[in-house]
């Protein structure tokens, strides 16, 4: 049974939570929520935005299921270092992200520069708002993944290894399989990360219509033009997010 006071002080938290997307719907000018939604660079920033968080979770899913697992499972000195830095894009503000990115990859970058003369440009590209995303959202799915390895245990992967079964074998066999709800879950959580990142992209990937500039900038720069415009985009940045996570929920629940 819940107290009293835990219930009183959840319904605040809630509140601070649900009001001002309450009071952001109602903002919506209805009458014209179609049309607001359906400019060419509205449709061309949300389309930009679903394609490159796609490609950003994906690119999330193939280094952070490798880095939850060595984190979880591994012990060599140094690991809890690695750790701390991996997590590091949780608490950093997201424009540093992009200013580390910048001067990584940018024209003069560490690595940038000799990317250049191989002809290939990541900085104020496409590329670049899939890496500022991935940048961004990573941590989330090392952080799901991570907590699920742990709480699994090895007990049936080590069952599996003596039976014969080869580690690669019992990763995909039985590792993932087991801690599937978590994976999910942390891959929702990048994706949608990814969605509504804005600094980083901004900083590194720069403003251009159809190339760089993703929902959450377009939001911005209709926020100073078209007030209208930039709340109906909001709405639609929100709902997709509610769809998406009530949409893994339900498939959690179905397992």
């Amino acid at each position: 049974m819940i107290p009293r006071w835990v219930a009183t002080v959840a319904a605040v938290g809630a509140l601070l939570v649900v009001l001002p997307l309450a009071t952001m719907a109602a903002r919506v000018n209805w009458a014209d929520f179609w049309t607001l939604i359906t400019s060419e660079s509205s449709v061309a920033a949300l389309l930009l935005s679903l394609r490159t968080s796609t490609v950003s979770t994906l690119l999330c899913l193939v280094v952070g299921v490798p880095l939850a697992l060595v984190l979880a499972r591994a012990r060599f000195a140094g690991i809890d270092l690695l750790r701390s830095l991996v997590l590091v894009p949780l608490v950093l503000p997201p424009v540093v992200g992009g200013i580390a990115l910048l001067y990584t990859f940018g024209r003069r970058g560490l690595l940038g520069e000799s990317l250049e003369l191989a002809g290939i440009q990541i900085a104020f590209s496409t590329a670049a708002v899939v890496l500022a995303q991935t940048f961004v959202a990573l941590p989330f799915l090392v952080i799901s993944l991570e907590g699920a390895v742990r709480t699994a245990g090895t007990r049936y992967d080590v069952v599996a290894a003596t039976l014969g079964a080869r580690p690669t074998t019992v990763l995909f066999r039985v590792t993932l399989p087991l801690v599937w709800p978590g994976l999910l879950s942390g891959t929702v959580l990048s994706f949608a990360r990814c969605l509504g990142e804005f600094g980083a992209t901004i900083t590194f990937a720069g403003s251009l219509q159809g190339v760089t500039r993703t929902l959450p900038l377009e939001i911005y720069l209709q926020r100073e033009t078209d007030p209208d415009a930039a709340v109906a985009l909001s709405f639609v940045l929100v709902a997709v997010a509610v769809l998406v996570i009530g949409l893994t929920r339900s498939s959690r629940s179905a397992l």
